[in-house]
Order: C-alpha cells, then structure tokens, then sequence
C-alpha cells in the first residue's frame, strides 16, 4: 500500500496529512478535510476523490489573518505526504491530463511527476479577485506549494467560464484525474530515458 503521512507545526498552522494511493476497492476513497476553510474542503475532497485517493487532512491556521498560510502550507505538506507516498516512483505511468467541464467553465490540467517542480497557471484572469471570502490568489499559491513539494510539473489552465467556483471546481477535478492516471502502476521500471527520476 502506498502510503504518506507529514505533521507539521509552525507558529501560523499545524497539518497532519495522511493519503493512501490504493484505497480498498469495495469502500472507495475515504476522505476527511477540515481546514476550517469551507472552500478549501470542498476543493481538496474534489481532488482526492477524483484521483481515488484516500486522505486525511487537518489544518488549524491563522484564518484570522487570512487563509493564506493555511492553503500554502496545505498544499506544501499534501505534496510532501504524496511524494513519500509514491515511493521510488518505479512503474507508475508519471504523466497525466485532464479536462473536466463544470457547466459552463473549463479548465485543463497537466501534470508530470518528474522531480522538477514547475507551475504554470494560465487564465486565472478569469477567476474573480474575491472566491469563497477570500482573494483567489491563494489558490496560485496552494497549486505551487503542492507542485514543489511533489517535486512535479504541474501547469493548470483555466480555459473559459463565468463563475469563479465553477472553473476552480473544473481545475480541482481534473487536477484530480491527472493524478489518479499519472499514479497507475503500469510497468515495472522508472519511466524515463535516463533511468532515474530527480
């Protein structure tokens, strides 16, 4: 069973995240968000059950400030529990895409687990400033909090739509698939010319 946990405590959040890659096949993913952030939740069990993760989730951060600090690190501490849960990444397919329809927004997601972190982020002009009380930027800083700490390319383009929730739910949900396609195990060896990832 591919399995990650990370605890992390600072003077502006504490984390536990637990995911499992390969949740029991007659329960599904089981999946428990509480950041104390409502759009948050929302956004981070999209992703788990999309890519068929089971996770774990608890932050409690300085939401008196803002929710910044606690998407950042969120997303930091989910790349790092996924990463170790990934193991020595020998055999999993590595790359994935998606593209997810939410009524009517669109979002694209690509990902390669390569061990170069990159975000690209393209279209959040589209996103309005405000999402769920809170700047929508934050979003930005979750995705490349994630992407560098899973040591992925991870490039996330809002393609068109009128409601901000909607094209974040379509970028969560396909963000999700790309997951779950890029984790399957389809051979036996490292994929990559070189024989080895970074």
């Amino acid at each position: 069973m591919r399995q990650g946990k990370i605890t992390r405590n600072t003077s502006e959040t504490q984390i536990e995240v637990i995911i499992g890659l390969d949740p029991t096949p007659e329960t599904g993913p089981r999946i428990s968000v509480s950041t104390g952030y409502g759009m948050a939740d929302h956004m981070l069990n999209l992703i788990a059950f999309w890519a068929g993760f089971d996770l774990t989730l608890t932050c409690k951060g300085d939401l008196h400030i803002d929710s910044h600090h606690s998407l950042e690190d969120s997303g930091f501490c989910l790349g790092k529990a996924f990463l170790e849960a990934l193991g020595d990444r020998k055999g999993i397919a590595r790359v994935g895409g998606a593209k997810v329809p939410m009524d009517e927004a669109l979002a694209e997601v690509n990902i390669d687990i390569s061990g170069r972190p990159y975000l690209v982020y393209r279209g959040a002009d589209l996103l309005p400033p405000m999402l769920g009380g809170e700047e929508s930027d934050v979003w930005r800083e979750f995705f490349r909090a994630f992407s560098t700490s899973a040591h992925m390319n991870l490039h996330i383009e809002y393609r068109y739509g009128l409601n901000g929730h909607h094209l974040l739910e379509s970028a969560c949900k396909s963000l999700g698939l790309a997951l779950k396609a890029a984790t399957q195990i389809t051979g036996k060896s490292i994929l990559s010319t070189k024989g080895s990832l970074d």
